[in-house]
């Protein structure tokens, strides 16, 4: 399937990173591609690997309008992960130097109380140029967050899992319990939890 690329400047493209993981931000990007931008190099995030994602990001900081925003743990724990995906994508949109007419959202989900029009497509990172750039964004984005934190807190090995579920990741937590930028709310980190895995040790 080929990404379609839209001529008209004002509608941006709008993803996420990081909503499934234990620990960091979830980090959402709006990109407005210009007329004639060269898609080759996008594509859904998730299946570049980090080094076509890092290869094409210059590319479309330098030639297209964008916004990148991060939502805070806390904030996740506050609101959940849903609303606060939503702020960051919201965030994203309003931090553009030029407001878009419309919006692209990847998923099936329009964040509530956008100032224009939106659609959510389904997969849309692999079939919308600008919702396949603003993947790349996030997502390099997020992942050079969750790097630099494991020089913070390298007992939690960041740099390899980013946050994710993984068995390394879990077997530091009963080791060592979480961090600041764990999510609370997040199974297995809720107190209730942490108890269980603490008694299991």
């Amino acid at each position: 399937m080929s990404l379609q690329i839209f001529t008209r400047t004002q509608t941006a493209g709008v993803d996420e990173a990081g909503r499934g993981p234990l620990a960091g931000p979830v980090v959402a990007a709006a990109v407005i591609l210009p007329e004639g931008f060269d898609v080759r190099g996008l594509g859904d995030s998730k299946a570049l690997s980090r080094e076509q994602r890092e290869a094409v990001e210059p590319r479309i900081k330098a030639e297209t309008t964008w916004c990148i925003q991060f939502v805070e743990p806390s904030v996740i724990d506050e609101i959940n992960i849903l609303q606060a995906t939503f702020l960051a994508m919201k965030r994203a949109i309003e931090g553009l130097t030029t407001m878009p007419e419309r919006v692209l959202i990847d998923g099936n989900q329009v964040p509530p109380g956008l100032m224009m029009p939106g659609e959510a497509i389904i997969k849309g990172d692999a079939k919308e140029a600008c919702i396949s750039a603003a993947s790349i964004l996030a997502k390099c984005a997020r992942d050079r967050f969750m790097v630099e934190t494991d020089l913070e807190y390298p007992e939690y090995g960041f740099a390899s899992h980013f946050g994710y579920g993984t068995p390394e990741h879990l077997e530091a937590i009963r080791v060592h319990g979480p961090c600041p930028i764990h999510r609370m709310t997040f199974s297995p980190l809720r107190p209730e939890l942490q108890l269980c895995l603490t008694l299991d040790q």
